[in-house]
């Protein structure tokens, strides 16, 4: 498989563009690479290419994301159906007819068939570093609308039934035919007398009022994988909101936020640890106990050691995200400096002064 080309390039914009220059420039693309007007062999595959570029870079989310992580880190958080959801081509081919070319290309039905599907929800949560090193499970509770159990959906009253609407056919839709810049084109658009549904409700369900739908709160158990790193999200689907006539129910979408530690540092898959030493440690050596998530480990001083050295505990970090390995647990080293001594201390670091030719500052008095 051939290498993605920069989604700004295959617009033609630049990396600063606004949301209308990039509109712009797809819709312009678009008209010229449309295979109805464009006969070529690779007018097709063009054409998916510069809509995936658009959908990417219309969606302030998305290409925050792709600016941020590029196509290798963009594609292993979005499937090529994440990618397309929610993306705004209505306004750009409004009155123009697209939508049966979308549906031949992206699958899954056109983007006005995707109303019919719940919408996306979004939560935070948030974790210790430690329960993102080892992994766990957090309940979490979430209002969203869900199918009314009175009816089971249907929106009709309980011993009712809701009847075919007879301009759809029960479809939901209706085609209108109307002229664009390519002639004569089909339109597949909702029913206005039963609002896309197919059915005509005549009683409604008491407790739905005829939607099908009520509003609740869920308490959801969500795995938080180990290794996971701040800002990820977690896909839940059709953990979302539901929709009437057994619409599609949206994602649940978790984004995850690792708090900061009190003594690690994480960079990647890796810590670090500033292990603060005394000056007699660092010139004669000493073994020196460090914390770990396995918990305390010994690591060896050696004589000489200087402030900011570093020494590295292999796969000691944090667990490489959905993959196999560890990070490496870095450790710097400081020096600790007392600021008080007693007489006998101060008596013999003077004399080391002395022994070093150091000139220190006389008459300081040391509180005990």
């Amino acid at each position: 498989m051939s290498e993605k080309k920069d989604y700004y390039e295959v617009l033609g914009v630049k990396r600063e563009a606004s949301k209308d220059e990039i509109k712009d420039a797809y819709r312009k693309l678009a008209l010229q690479f449309h295979p109805d007007r464009n006969k070529s062999p690779e007018a097709e595959e063009k054409f998916k290419e510069i809509s995936e570029a658009y959908a990417v870079l219309s969606d302030d989310q998305k290409r925050q994301t792709y600016d941020q992580l590029g196509h290798s880190g963009f594609d292993q958080r979005y499937s090529s159906e994440d990618i397309f959801r929610g993306a705004d081509f209505d306004s750009v081919f409004r009155d123009m007819g697209f939508g049966d070319l979308f549906r031949t290309f992206f699958g899954g039905g056109d983007f006005s068939e995707q109303r019919n599907r719940g919408q996306d929800v979004g939560v935070n949560v948030e974790v210790t570093l430690e329960e993102a090193a080892r992994g766990v499970e957090k309940e979490i509770e979430i209002p969203r609308t869900e199918r009314c159990d009175t009816c089971g959906g249907s929106g009709a009253a309980p011993g009712t039934q809701a009847r075919v609407c007879p301009r759809c056919g029960g479809s939901g839709q209706v085609q209108i035919q109307h002229k664009s810049a390519f002639g004569m084109l089909l339109q597949v658009a909702s029913c206005p007398q039963c609002r896309g549904k197919g059915r005509l409700i005549e009683t409604p369900c008491p407790t739905c009022r005829g939607s099908g739908l009520v509003r609740k709160r869920r308490k959801i158990t969500v795995r938080v994988p180990p290794g996971i790193d701040d800002g990820f999200q977690l896909r839940l689907r059709g953990e979302g909101e539901n929709v009437a006539n057994n619409g599609e129910p949206g994602d649940l979408y978790v984004i995850v936020h690792v708090k900061q530690h009190l003594q690690f540092l994480r960079e990647g898959d890796d810590l670090w640890y500033v292990a603060m030493i005394t000056y007699p440690q660092a010139a004669l050596g000493a073994d020196i106990a460090v914390p770990t998530f396995e918990g305390q480990t010994t690591i060896k001083i050696h004589p000489g050691t200087q402030v900011g050295e570093t020494i590295t505990l292999r796969g000691k970090g944090m667990p490489r995200f959905r993959t196999y390995g560890k990070g490496d647990l870095n450790i710097r080293i400081g020096i600790s400096v007392p600021d008080k001594l007693t007489g006998p201390q101060k008596a013999l670091l003077e004399q080391l002064a002395k022994e070093f030719g150091t000139d220190v500052q006389k008459g300081h008095k040391f509180h005990l």
